[in-house]
């Protein structure tokens, strides 16, 4: 009778708790963190402001249950619910992308899109066996096998497997094609990679699918970035060209932090085998669920209408920028990205990021072609999808480069001193008077989804 009571009375106690009153601290900084994303201009393209619905999964049950393993062949019991949930979301991941079944199948049980490509790197390729991914200074990602200059071997992609990387031309900023043909003839890859992560153009697939089969290579896309755009119809599809697909979904998809791998059929068995068990444990359920319900929102004319802004603004911000007098590579984007580059003007891109933070405007500092550090980079990356989320139109994003201009033109003025102290620079009337024009600007569109109280 004693352990009952005791039994019910914790039950009781943990119903009626929630963050505020069991740890004021974490509730403190959620709210905090709210406050700095309601109140920033959010530029960071690999970043977005996902929905309720899909907060409210990623808050839910299925986070409690375990369910190593795939549908009907767990290793645990009680995954009848899971079962129909992982189905679901497989069944809306082929039809966002309108994949037919019979060709085409999906893995949803990534943690995230590094995992993602590099489940398919074991499941495809032997250690030491050659790939080819586009250069980071060029736009490509650490997981496609990144180096430094000095040979370091930075990713476990390249530490794993013989890496040689593509790049884009250093005049033009696209991809030199006859280039990537003539190391690909010379190198011999068993895996080519087409995707970055910092690439604003349109992708040749089709020249992308002759390299390949010229030397008897798998063609492998990652469309972490522009998934969203690719679903929604405004960027070209990769399934017609290439064996395999990855993709994070919290980007340009809009969804929880996550990814997925479409593959060919004939590569299911060893691509789920490399996910689990060979690289992860029990999938994370309530990521699953938050998935299903995104990708069955990528399926309304809402976000149709969505990602066609997300492609408009973009264009609009770059344009306002080059009009402005600006160098941004390829002279323009295909995307929801471009980049900015800075060294015309002599500054660095993380001395522009480090005031556009003080004065609530969140972008990256980003390699250019032809730099030779991530770290001390030329240029920043600028993305549109976060505030396209919040509202933002053609005409918002033209301020929003005004208030870029501003940033800027704060950098040239800063002598060498102020460069290097942010105690210093971050009083300047000029920095103050920017960060309050962008928190009245930011007061008029729509708030971030969030499960806690307004504040």
């Amino acid at each position: 009778m004693k352990h009952c009571a005791l039994s019910c009375m914790s039950t009781m106690t943990h119903k009626s708790t929630n963050l505020k009153k069991t740890d004021p601290l974490i509730h403190k900084l959620c709210l905090s963190e709210q406050k700095r994303q309601n109140s920033c201009i959010e530029l960071i393209a690999s970043e977005n402001f996902t929905s309720i619905p899909v907060l409210e999964c990623l808050g839910s049950v299925f986070t409690n249950k375990y369910s190593e393993g795939y549908v009907g062949n767990r290793y645990y019991g009680g995954n009848e619910i899971v079962d129909e949930l992982e189905t679901i979301c497989k069944k809306r991941a082929l039809e966002a992308f309108d994949l037919d079944e019979f060709e085409w199948d999906c893995n949803v049980q990534c943690y995230s899109g590094s995992p993602a490509n590099f489940a398919v790197y074991t499941a495809l390729l032997n250690p030491h066996d050659r790939i080819m991914g586009l250069d980071l200074p060029s736009g490509g990602h650490l997981t496609h096998g990144f180096y430094n200059s000095k040979g370091v071997k930075v990713s476990a992609t390249s530490k794993f497997f013989e890496s040689l990387p593509y790049v884009v031309d250093k005049n033009t900023g696209y991809i030199d094609y006859e280039d990537l043909h003539k190391k690909a003839l010379a190198f011999r890859p068993k895996l080519i990679i087409c995707g970055g992560s910092a690439y604003p153009r349109e992708w040749d697939y089709a020249r992308f699918r002759d390299v390949a089969d010229d030397v008897n290579a798998i063609l492998m896309c990652d469309m972490a970035h522009i998934s969203g755009l690719v679903a929604g119809k405004q960027a070209v599809s990769p399934f017609s060209y290439v064996d395999v697909v990855t993709t994070t979904t919290h980007k340009s998809l809009r969804g929880p932090r996550s990814g997925i791998i479409f593959f060919r059929k004939e590569y299911g068995k060893k691509i789920n085998s490399a996910v689990f068990p060979g690289l992860q444990g029990g999938p994370h359920n309530h990521q699953i669920a938050a998935l299903a319900v995104a990708l069955n929102q990528v399926k309304t004319p809402e976000f149709k209408d969505y990602i066609f802004q997300v492609r408009k603004n973009s264009r609009v911000l770059a344009e306002y920028l080059i009009n402005k007098g600006y160098t941004i590579t390829t002279n323009g984007t295909d995307n929801h990205l471009f980049l900015l580059d800075l060294r015309p003007l002599n500054i660095s891109g993380l001395l522009l990021q480090t005031v556009c933070d003080l004065c609530n405007i969140t972008l990256n500092k980003n390699s250019i072609p032809g730099d030779k550090s991530a770290m001390f980079p030329g240029g920043v990356r600028i993305g549109s999808c976060a505030m396209t989320t919040r509202g933002l139109k053609d005409i918002d994003f033209e301020i929003i480069g005004l208030f870029i201009h501003r940033a800027i033109s704060i950098c040239l003025l800063l002598s060498e001193q102020e460069k290097n102290d942010i105690e210093i620079i971050k009083n300047r009337n000029d920095i103050i008077e920017l960060r309050r024009d962008v928190e009245v600007f930011t007061s008029d569109f729509m708030k971030v989804p969030s499960l806690l109280e307004d504040i």
